[in-house]
This record gives structure tokens, C-alpha cells and sequence, in this order.
């Protein structure tokens, strides 16, 4: 006779969900959507696709809170896992932004001959970055101040202040992408306009996306810290959310001395 002996892994089993097949799916509808805003100025499919991402990426929080808080799955084992993937993923980031910063240096250092062989290009009126630039960077600098707090507070049991203080983060967080649609609308030169436009555009608009995501994830962790999903040793998606914060102030702050800055000389 076969005896099977049950034990409790340390490990958690996901199981099956749609939500990956939604995530590709949407990934399909924004790039057919992409396209067709910019050849026929139709926007519908790129609303659909983002309509799709939003509903994907509610619904995925939501499994994984209830995981954590109510099941009861995310071990110590598990946890370390997540800080693992969200490290792995910042690393990704990295790589990402490494590529925007390469074409970037490769013309500043080396303009050629059909942009003048000058930096900036004839004919580019560069943003001044001790305007809006200079506050963005003083924003983003105070939102890592304030969530640093906000991680604090919880290591001390402030559920008050750390509510504040992220609360004070994510209006900062909405602060900068209001700055930056003004600037993107001010600015006296668009992404068609040469290698200066598509590198400005490509590395500052995929940073101010890296925003929107980490202030609607700090979202979501306002909510749990509201509904105390939070114990003083068991923070695990609060701290991925800042270390993700953390990655962007970063980011920002090469765009701001190497695109703003000295890409303006």
C-alpha cells in the first residue's frame, strides 16, 4: 500500500489565471493601436488595448492581495522570491534606458554631418533645464524623500504618517506628469524632429510611463496600508513599490543632467 505524506511547501504554486493571455493580447491591441494613431490619427484599438492592460493589471493585484493577505501563501521563502523578481526586473529597466542613453551619447559626442555636425541640431530650440526641468527634478527628489518616510513609518507601526506621507508621495508623483504634458505641449520642436526629437521624446516619455505605473502602484499600496494589509515585518509590496520608485528618481536624474543639461550645451 502507498502512503502519500502531505507537507506545506515553502514555496507557492501559482495557479492557472487568464491574466497573462490578457496582458499579451492587450500588448497586440496598443501596438496596432500605435500604428494607427500615427498613419491614420485613429485611436480606438490603442484605447481598447489600454482598457485591456488596465482591467489585467486590477485583476492581478487583486489575486495577489488576496494571496497574501487572506490565504496566507506568501511565505518568507516567497517573499524573498518577490524582491528577487522585482530586482530582476529593475536590472531589465536598466538595460531598457541603457539603450535610449547609447544613441543618445553616440550622436551628442559625435554629431554628424547631417545634423550640422553640432549639438544641439541647427534649428533646435532646446527645452531650458533650469525651468520646469529643475522643479520636475526637485519634485521627484522630495516623492523619494517622502516614500522613504513612508517605509519608516511602517517599520514603527505609523500607520497615520505613513499614510500621509504617501499620500504626499503619490500627489507629487501626479505633480510631475501634469509638468511634463506642459512641457511636452511647449516644447518648439516633436519627435519627428531628427535624431534630437525621437532620443528627447523616446527616453523622457517612456520615464514619465515608468511614473504613471510606480504612482498607481503606490496607489494600491495606499489602499493596504488604509485597510492594514501591512504588519510591521510583512511589507514585502510596499517595499518592491519603493524600490521601483527609487529606479525612476534615478532615471530621472540622468535624463536631467544628460539630456536636459548638457544635451543642451
Amino acid at each position: 500500500m502507498t502512503v502519500y505524506i502531505m507537507t506545506r511547501l515553502p514555496y507557492h504554486i501559482v495557479e492557472p489565471r487568464p491574466w497573462p493571455l490578457t496582458s499579451a493580447i492587450r500588448a497586440i491591441f496598443i501596438a496596432l493601436g500605435l500604428i494607427n494613431w500615427f498613419h491614420f490619427n485613429r485611436t480606438i484599438i490603442l484605447y481598447i488595448g489600454i482598457t485591456i492592460i488596465i482591467i489585467s493589471i486590477l485583476q492581478w493585484w487583486r489575486d495577489i492581495i488576496r494571496e497574501r493577505t487572506f490565504i496566507g501563501k506568501h511565505t518568507s521563502y516567497v517573499q524573498k522570491r518577490l524582491k528577487l523578481g522585482i530586482i530582476l526586473f529593475i536590472i531589465r529597466e536598466v538595460c531598457f534606458f541603457f539603450a535610449f542613453f547609447w544613441a543618445f551619447f553616440h550622436r551628442r559626442l559625435a554629431p554628424c554631418t547631417e545634423i550640422g555636425c553640432t549639438w544641439p541640431p541647427i534649428g533646435i530650440a532646446t527645452i531650458n533645464p533650469i525651468g520646469v526641468p529643475l522643479l520636475n527634478t526637485t519634485i521627484l527628489l522630495s516623492s523619494g524623500l517622502t516614500v522613504t518616510w513612508t517605509h519608516h513609518c511602517l517599520i514603527v507601526k505609523r500607520k497615520k504618517k505613513a499614510t500621509v506621507s504617501l499620500i504626499v508621495t503619490i500627489i507629487l508623483g501626479l505633480y510631475f506628469t501634469m509638468l511634463q504634458v506642459i512641457e511636452y505641449n511647449e516644447a518648439q520642436f516633436t519627435i519627428a524632429d531628427r535624431i534630437y526629437g525621437s532620443t528627447f521624446f523616446v527616453a523622457t516619455g517612456f520615464h514619465g510611463l515608468h511614473v504613471i505605473i510606480g504612482t498607481l502602484f503606490l496607489t494600491v499600496n495606499l489602499l493596504r496600508i488604509i485597510k492594514s494589509h501591512f504588519s510591521r515585518n510583512h511589507y514585502v509590496g510596499f517595499e518592491i513599490a519603493a524600490w521601483y520608485w527609487h529606479f525612476v528618481d534615478v532615471v530621472w536624474i540622468c535624463l536631467y543632467i544628460c539630456i536636459y543639461w548638457w544635451g543642451s550645451l
